[in-house]
């Protein structure tokens, strides 16, 4: 009896699609590995699965000749290094070194210019901080400015006081008949002698209700 042909399609159940990724990945490794010694041919294989992990498969000559060629480089590169360091330089030409000496001078420049620009950024940022600074000073000087002038103003207030002022005093904590003397020697412009009638309530007393009577001061400087 005949075996049935398969349908190809995705399989949907995991375990299964698991199963047959492994056994035909091994065929399909199988078969370039054949391919290769059965027809002398250079090929690479490589494979990846559903979860990610890759398989690869490439013959034994390949892999020779990348090993070669990787080691050769980095022997390339290692013997380079030496010469950029001073050592090794018995087996260069005269154009090699020349060219040796072009590359360090190129080298040298960049390493100068990168080492420049910290200096560079360093300066920037301590002129922005300066330009901070002065204008934090100049509104500090401002507002010691204005503190001044307005201790000047009411120290001019305390000194100075106004006539007005002084004259309500007067009158309130002293008697009626003490507030006349009292403005007499406050009042610099009283400089020649005055007649004062009393008119107070209680400075006229019973007995000079019938008789006038004037009060002479005099205040001289």
């Amino acid at each position: 009896m005949g075996r049935g042909k398969i349908q190809i399609r995705r399989i949907e159940n995991a375990t299964n699609r698991q199963v047959t990724f492994s056994k035909r990945r091994t065929g399909l490794l199988k078969k370039a590995h054949e391919l290769g010694i059965l027809c002398d041919a250079q090929l690479g294989l490589i494979i990846f699965s559903s979860t990610g992990k890759m398989f690869e498969y490439s013959n034994p000559q390949k892999i020779y000749c990348e090993l070669t060629r990787m080691k050769n480089e980095n022997d390339r590169l290692l013997a380079s290094l030496r010469q950029l360091t001073g050592e090794d330089l018995s087996v260069l030409t005269m154009n090699d070194l020349h060219q040796l000496e072009q590359q360090l001078k190129m080298s040298v420049t960049k390493v100068r210019s990168r080492k420049i620009v910290p200096l560079i950024n360093l300066f920037l940022l301590l002129h922005q901080q300066e330009h901070i600074l002065e204008d934090q000073n100049k509104h500090l000087c401002h507002i010691i400015s204005e503190h001044h002038a307005a201790a000047a103003v009411m120290e001019h207030k305390f000194m100075v006081p106004d006539p007005s002022m002084m004259e309500q005093i007067t009158y309130d904590f002293y008697p009626p008949e003490e507030q006349v003397k009292n403005l007499l020697q406050l009042s610099p412009q009283f400089n020649h002698t005055f007649r004062l009638q009393p008119t107070q309530p209680n400075l006229q007393e019973a007995n000079l209700q019938r008789h006038p009577l004037q009060l002479w001061y005099g205040y001289h400087h």
